[in-house]
């Protein structure tokens, strides 16, 4: 085949396809060029997740009439100069190819006008076509009018996600955005409906309240650490406060959103010990560096950068947030007196956090009997007493817990070690999915209806799931952007924190754009049981401990809790025999 060179048209489609991945990757560009425009108020409107409609206007200072053809096209940028600029770049866009890529690849229209300029321009560019522009009355400012999105390049309009993740990912990266500008004033718009809208006041508190609600905002530490040149600021969450995944990390390098691994490793170095596995922190931190201390030219999106001494930088977020996190909340300390003891450590000997869903510490005689006691014939923790009189002998004999966390037990084949909050875990789940297929999910109202906040990018997720949750005995509905009212919870789960359960359903959800309608009702009772299940940490008295023994013994899959992980760990006579010399090796 013969080598030709490709037509403009086709080199500017592959070029956009660099730049241009989805919906957001036009908010995230025409979002910094507004802010490299120094606007002070920014105003996003979407339509069907950003494929029918994206509209950005600013109070920047514009774009001159004279220059507006020029700003559309190819390599245009008033960023740079010399190509040694690219080794000190303070903007946020330099590279001149996003509104060239966005034309492209949509029916894209740009009205600007400067200070000094009595009337604006329009300029419409359908498909990397430019149109001649034309005078128009316009405030001070831009608006970027982007339509029907990939319309002339339908193989990449079919790549993309459902229109629930689209305009998740669109909320993610305008509440980011409002946590590193919170001077600048923000409004996103979804059809008819705001889902997001900031004071620019300059109070990230405050847009963490809006965020993640009040009580996430209140608990969030604020840090400030200056060494050598570097400075680091923002807010991480205290051990009590974490999320399943590590979305919810976020790091921005002078002003830029960055997806950095060698960040988000220190941070989680910092962090080492300090929470379980599995669980990782909220984060909002902003890194200042010299510019010529770090490469932002190293991808097409500018997500990834390159720090000329990563080792330092390394080491400095590392020690900063460790120290935070220790000056806030110390490491607490056992009392020699309780080692070597016997009997089980009360949860208020050592002042950790044995909370069963809740964000304040509780006690095991304040656990509802739903939730510990459980067998299929008995509905409720026997008492000592009556356990003695009880004849059956069941197929574990309890011995112990040990660590506040695992119970031990002798089976008729050896010793068994019990993960506490994996067991219970599994037995929540058969009995909420017992009652699921019997379709009879008994549900409690509560006294005070709660009322929960969640970020923008969760609540789209949690209103398509509301008919599953009604289900599922969870009686709530919409009370305000982005805000929840839960009015009725499963009788399983009464005396738990509704807004606890509430976040467990969205925190870590798959992005499986087409799930089966079992497979989600699993998921989502999966992790409402995690949340709920009694925490690793917490005190078991000796009937709760033999409850939970029964009740994992009637579960049909009792070694794996929902998630996968074990419940227990199996011994046997034979390799204790051996490890004690009783027995040769085979």
């Amino acid at each position: 085949m013969p080598i030709r060179l490709l037509s403009s048209e086709v080199a500017s489609q592959i070029a956009a396809g660099e730049v241009i991945e989805r919906p957001a990757s036009v908010v995230k560009e025409l979002l910094e060029n507004s802010l490299d425009a120094g606007a002070k108020t920014i105003s996003i409107s979407v339509e069907e997740a950003g494929k029918k409609l994206i509209e950005i206007a600013d109070d920047g200072f514009g774009i001159p009439s004279a220059e507006l053809e020029l700003a559309a096209s190819r390599h245009a940028t008033s960023k740079l100069v010399r190509s040694d600029d690219l080794f000190s770049i303070s903007t946020l866009g330099f590279r001149g190819e996003a509104l060239a890529s966005i034309g492209s690849v949509s029916r894209m229209t740009i009205a600007s006008r400067v200070k000094d300029e009595k009337e604006g321009a329009r300029l419409s560019v359908e498909g990397g076509k430019h149109k001649k522009p034309t005078k128009v009355g316009v405030p001070i400012g831009t608006t970027v009018r982007v339509e029907d999105l990939f319309f002339n390049v339908p193989a990449r309009l079919k790549f993309l996600k459902t229109d629930t993740t689209e305009r998740r990912a669109i909320d993610s990266l305008v509440t980011r955005y409002a946590l590193a500008y919170p001077d600048k004033r923000f409004k996103l718009s979804e059809g008819k409906n705001v889902a997001l809208q900031t004071a620019g006041d300059g109070d990230r508190r405050a847009i963490l309240a809006a965020l993640y609600g009040v009580d996430v905002a209140k608990q969030m530490l604020e840090m400030t650490a200056e060494e050598d040149g570097l400075r680091l600021s923002g807010f991480i969450s205290p051990t009590s406060l974490t999320r399943s995944n590590r979305k919810e990390i976020t790091f921005f390098i002078n002003g830029r959103w960055v997806h950095e691994v060698a960040l988000s490793t220190a941070l989680l170095q910092a962090y080492h010990t300090l929470l379980m596995v599995g669980r990782y922190p909220l984060t909002a931190l902003f890194l200042e560096i010299d510019p010529q201390e770090v490469d932002v030219n190293v991808h097409p999106a500018k997500a990834e950068v390159r720090f000329r001494n990563q080792d330092k930088v390394f080491s400095f977020v590392q020690r900063s947030v460790r120290k935070a996190l220790l000056a806030y909340s110390p490491v607490p300390n056992v009392a020699p007196s309780l080692w070597g003891t016997t009997r089980t450590v009360p949860s208020s000997s050592v002042g950790l956090d044995w909370a069963i869903g809740h964000d304040e510490p509780v006690s095991s005689d304040q656990l509802s009997s739903d939730q510990l006691s459980v067998s299929g014939t008995q509905n409720a923790v026997r008492s000592n007493e009556e356990q003695s009189s009880f004849q059956r002998i069941p197929l574990l004999r309890l011995i112990g817990q040990i660590g506040a966390t695992y119970l031990v037990a002798e089976g008729p084949d050896g010793l068994y070690l019990i993960d506490q909050h994996a067991a219970h875990e599994r037995v929540l789940f058969e009995k909420l999915m017992a009652q699921h297929e019997m379709k009879k999910i008994p549900s409690q109202s509560l006294l005070t209806p709660a009322v929960v906040t969640l970020p923008p990018q969760s609540t789209q997720l949690l209103i398509t799931q509301l008919p599953v949750l009604k289900h599922f005995g969870f009686d709530m509905e919409e009370f305000g952007p982005n805000t929840f009212q839960v009015r009725a919870m499963p009788s399983l789960f009464v005396g738990s924190d509704p807004s606890s359960a509430l976040r467990a359903l969205v925190e870590d959800f798959e992005e499986d754009e087409s799930p089966m309608k079992d497979e989600v009702e699993k998921k989502l009772a999966a992790r409402v049981c995690k949340r709920m299940a009694v925490r690793g940490g917490m005190s078991l008295s000796e009937a709760e401990q033999r409850a939970l023994l029964t009740d994992l013994e009637a579960c049909d899959s009792p070694r794996t809790c929902p998630h996968g992980r074990p419940t227990m760990i199996h011994l046997s006579v034979d390799l204790l025999e051996r490890q004690f010399g009783r027995r040769g090796a085979r």
